[in-house]
């Protein structure tokens, strides 16, 4: 069986090892190569066969909208099939990615398996409307910890740190049993700390190193899109209770729609 040689561009550290982890244990993916910025997509699109480009659209030096302009002025040996990925939900981005031919439009944060079966399907025909954005589907089976785990891959929170696994915990207590979250140092990090037999003490500051991480590697549209409106700058990070309360609504919200 011939391999699907994909190439993932994205300015995230996290995101790129996490996809390219992933796509690698795929028996039928081959990951070509990573790249960082747009002009490093575009020397590894001469220099060897992709078959399809997983292309975020905000990244330094030559960004999303510039590689796709380039691929078309170019007679490039082997054209990608193109998979946009961003967190910008907006009608004239989508529009503008299409007309410079991207196959599909995929929002983070996205399910790493809707990625991958938007990659074996690329030679299925997808009609792509502006007011229709593709955002990758929720399987029906998705499991809490797997959408807490998309979500810190969209935010950049890497799975190595504790902060990482105290903060999932956290988020499912509190989707759990709503009034936890009012209860932060009496309740919530007791229990994580029961879980995890260590101390409240110790939680509380992992999970503020696990947000200090997202705002330091990760990347501000997208957590901003998390949240639904620009709620935070560069410079101005939420409480640990205000963060775990944001996000459990969130996925309070996902489960009821």
């Amino acid at each position: 069986m011939e391999k699907i040689k994909v190439l993932i561009a994205d300015d995230s550290t996290v995101v790129l090892e996490v996809l390219s982890s992933y796509l690698q244990d795929k028996e039928d993916i081959e990951v070509v190569g990573t790249a960082e910025d747009g002009l490093q997509v575009m020397d590894i699109l001469r220099s060897k066969p992709v078959d399809v480009l997983l292309l975020d659209m905000v990244m330094p030096r030559l960004d999303g909208f510039g590689v796709l302009a380039q691929i078309q002025k170019e007679n490039l040996p082997h054209r990608p099939h193109i998979i946009a990925v961003t967190a910008l939900m907006r009608d004239d981005f989508i529009q503008r990615a299409i007309n410079l031919g991207s196959d599909y439009y995929i929002l983070k944060p996205f399910e790493l398996s809707a990625v991958y079966q938007r990659i074996v399907e690329r030679n299925q025909p997808v009609e792509v409307q502006a007011d229709a954005p593709v955002r990758a589907p929720q399987p029906a089976n998705c499991s809490l910890d797997e959408r807490i785990a998309n979500i810190f891959l969209s935010m950049g929170i890497p799975a190595h740190i504790k902060g990482y696994h105290f903060l999932r915990e956290a988020i499912k207590l509190v989707v759990n049993d709503r009034e936890m979250i009012n209860a932060i140092t009496k309740d919530l990090y007791p229990t994580v700390a029961l879980n995890f037999n260590t101390t409240s003490s110790k939680v509380e500051r992992a999970i503020r190193h696990a947000i200090d991480v997202a705002w330091t590697r990760g990347q501000m549209e997208n957590i901003n899109m998390l949240f639904g409106s620009k709620l935070y700058v560069k410079h101005e990070k939420p409480t640990n209770g205000e963060f775990i309360a944001l996000i459990a609504d969130r996925l309070s919200i996902e489960k009821s729609a």
